[in-house]
């Protein structure tokens, strides 16, 4: 469920027409809508409700790479949630936008010692372990600074997730993780190591997952790896049961899983494990909480079917040319005709393409667009690629709206180069 409506023939996002926020910002332009993002806490949530997780709850810990916009972590902070970040960027973001430190799980395969010493410093909840040698590192960082780590080792269930190759990330030839066969063997050497204080186990195995069963697989894996581990006198507090369920995309696919199914199943396999349960959801909070609006150039033949060139590109949305992804294209004052055609940006690449062959609202030069469930992996995926400017971020609230990211203007680009000396 979305915020995006038509109101006497035009989009809106809740009570704020895409027109007026495309006079006044220009296009193209991201818009998030709060009631969405607020509704899918709210629901995912709910799907929790009866996962067993002793008497502090589920730590929800939204996975900040989706959107990392301060007022976007500020919105789901004041609802409660915490972070999953990848990055020591992305720990500063969170905690300036209102997210404890106590509620941040750092994952990711390459933290640095800065990274873990920033980690350390602020206090967070938890690091998911990725290697052996992090765990070495670590303890080196957390030694030095007189404290102890809190430390859960991600394990690798060799679980093939049935989603994109590129977001897969639970296979054995996957960089992510300690493979499941080295898993007690990992424990063993982080038990000799000072400075850590093992806690749990961590698993993800993929992102915009659209079928349950590969996560039960792994889940079930994890409960049988929890009790080896607990027999083996380690004692497991916490379990990370990662992110990645999808959202629809193309509307004429089937709807993926929705997160009351998933919370049933999360019940079912966790019963009796006796943890904290993490969770790390991102696309499924803000995939269908924002748009990218853009405005058509032209309109150009083709051989067969027209190309509408549209003032949004790859730069701006790289999951299509990235994934082959599959976005919605709408007209935000549509006229109820339909044409076919390839829809493609203003850069330099055939890969700046959006759609090809697609069936879709009529449009003309000047008209507006929105490619929909833009939310997650857009705006934070963008670049300045062809000199162009990273593209702004709206956040609406009911009838008001402002600009929670500006326009960089291209010539704060050329003056961060510097000229060296001898020219």
């Amino acid at each position: 469920m979305d915020h995006f409506n038509l109101k006497d023939g035009v989009l809106h996002a809740e009570d704020v027409s895409l027109p007026a926020i495309a006079e006044a910002v220009g296009t193209p332009v991201y818009v998030y809508s709060t009631a969405t993002i607020e509704r899918h806490v709210e629901v995912f949530k709910a799907a929790l409700a009866d996962v067993e997780s002793g008497p502090a709850g589920p730590l929800i810990a939204f996975a900040v790479k989706a959107n990392p916009n301060r007022a976007v972590l500020a919105t789901m902070a004041n609802m409660g949630l915490g972070a999953d970040v990848v990055s020591g960027g992305e720990l500063l973001r969170a905690r300036a936008a209102g997210m404890p430190a106590d509620r941040i799980v750092f994952s990711g395969v390459g933290k640095t010692a800065e990274e873990m010493r920033l980690g350390l410093t602020e206090g967070i909840f938890q690091f998911n372990l990725e290697s052996e040698p992090e765990a070495e590192m670590l303890a080196e960082v957390a030694t030095a600074m007189g404290v102890r780590a809190p430390v859960a080792f991600r394990i690798n269930p060799n679980v093939i997730a049935g989603t994109h190759a590129k977001i897969s990330t639970g296979g054995s030839e996957d960089k992510f993780g300690v493979a499941y066969d080295r898993a007690l063997a990992a424990y063993a050497r982080a038990t000799e190591l000072p400075g850590l204080d093992i806690r749990g186990v961590a698993v993800h195995i993929g992102s915009q997952l659209t079928d349950l069963a590969p996560s039960r697989a792994a889940f079930e894996k994890i409960g049988t790896l929890i009790a080896e581990l607990r027999a083996a006198g380690y004692s497991i507090a916490t379990a990370d049961l990662g992110g990645g369920l999808g959202v629809p995309y193309d509307p004429a696919k089937p709807v993926p899983p929705l997160p009351a199914a998933y919370g049933a199943m999360v019940s079912e396999v966790t019963k009796g494990w006796n943890v904290r349960l993490v969770f790390e959801p991102g696309r499924v909070i803000v995939g269908n909480a924002g748009v990218l609006l853009s405005r058509v150039i032209r309109v150009k033949q083709g051989v067969t079917d027209p190309f509408v060139i549209v003032d949004a590109a790859m730069n701006d949305l790289m999951r299509p040319s990235l994934y082959d992804a599959w976005h919605d294209i709408v007209q935000v004052s549509p006229t109820g005709t339909a044409m076919t055609a390839n829809v493609v940006g203003p850069i330099c690449e055939s890969g700046d393409t959006f759609a090809r062959k697609r069936v879709m609202d009529s449009v003309e030069p000047g008209d507006l667009v929105v490619f929909k469930t833009a939310g997650a992996y857009g705006a934070t995926m963008a670049n300045t690629y062809n000199s162009r400017a990273l593209t702004p971020e709206v956040l609406v609230n009911g009838d008001q709206w402002a600009v929670v990211r500006a326009r960089q203007p291209v010539e704060a680009l050329i003056a961060a180069d510097t000229l060296p000396p001898w020219i």
